[in-house]
């Protein structure tokens, strides 16, 4: 599988970034980001990119950001993870069938990644939906991500337009699920609430349970 390199410079305005922070806090991961959950689960999770005081910093995905206050125990409550979520890489969550990764692996300046940014970044993205040999469902959290998912399938960007909720049958027999990003803007304008998020959570989980052959239950696919 194809990851970016740790100092990775195909973006130079987004090294030049993580370069910055190395410098101001050299703890941090200040570094791509790479997926937390195993290859071979049947859920991902796609997101834009990393927060500057969450992923990029911890070096785990939605991890020590207002997202992740969102996400991770909304997994955990539909047992797609399992453990205590502490904002911290090593708090000891384990992933359930479920494998977490975003489309650009940089944290980009003011969270918006360039054209070319996410363009060098498909590479990475495509390689890792190629080796899921299990995918059956892809939640992408926003706009952003909808989009590059769509593009590794080679689907006009037109023939299915982001929208909160909806679900899209692309090629291979996988979904795509759509939910507005669990971002401290979108769930402070109630843009997203709790129980929003927690339908498609579930609506995903559901949706696999009826999938999957009885002999093969979901939570005991993959346990880490």
């Amino acid at each position: 599988m194809i990851t970016p390199k740790r100092n990775c410079s195909l973006c130079p305005r987004l090294k030049k970034y993580r370069d910055k922070y190395k410098m101001l806090e050299p703890k941090w991961h200040n570094s791509p980001v790479q997926p937390f959950g195993n290859l071979d689960s049947n859920i991902l999770i796609v997101g834009l990119a990393p927060g500057l005081k969450g992923a990029n910093k911890t070096g785990r995905p939605f991890t020590g950001d207002h997202a992740g206050n969102l996400l991770y125990p909304t997994l955990l409550k539909y047992k797609l993870a399992s453990g205590v979520y502490k904002e911290i890489h090593n708090d000891g969550i384990k992933m359930l069938n479920t494998r977490i990764t975003n489309s650009v692996r940089c944290v980009p300046p003011g969270n918006k990644p360039k054209t070319l940014e996410k363009k060098n970044c498909q590479q990475f993205l495509e390689s890792e939906i190629n080796n899921m040999n299990n995918l059956k469902i892809i939640l992408a959290l926003g706009t952003t991500a909808h989009q590059e998912v769509l593009k590794k399938f080679k689907i006009k960007l037109s023939l299915y337009k982001f929208k909160h909720g909806d679900i899209h049958n692309i090629k291979n027999n996988i979904l795509l699920y759509d939910s507005y990003h669990c971002s401290r803007y979108n769930t402070q304008t109630k843009r997203l609430t709790q129980q929003m998020f927690e339908e498609v959570i579930l609506s995903i989980k559901e949706k696999l349970i009826s999938l999957l052959p009885p002999s093969q239950p979901y939570l005991l696919k993959n346990r880490h």
